[in-house]
């Protein structure tokens, strides 16, 4: 008595489509598929946030003064 047939779950299954229709199936499966991606989307996003940002490349110029350097050499 405690476990369900594959026939139990079919007949709940007809009564749902009954009282909600296909339609209306449908769109509650495309809806939960759209938060899904977007919570993914989000989680993704909220790691990149977290990676530390690049340090920025080196100056090509060699004739280029870092003034905060100098600022700091002559304190």
């Amino acid at each position: 008595m405690g476990s369900f047939s594959i026939w139990h779950w079919l007949v709940v299954l007809v009564i749902v489509m009954l009282i909600f229709g296909t339609k209306k199936l449908g769109n509650i499966g495309s809806d939960l598929g759209k938060a899904v991606k977007g919570f993914k989307d989000g989680v993704k996003g909220a790691d990149e946030e977290d990676k530390p940002a690049q340090a920025p490349s080196q100056v090509a110029d060699k004739s280029t003064i870092d003034v905060e350097a100098k600022e700091k050499a002559k304190h």
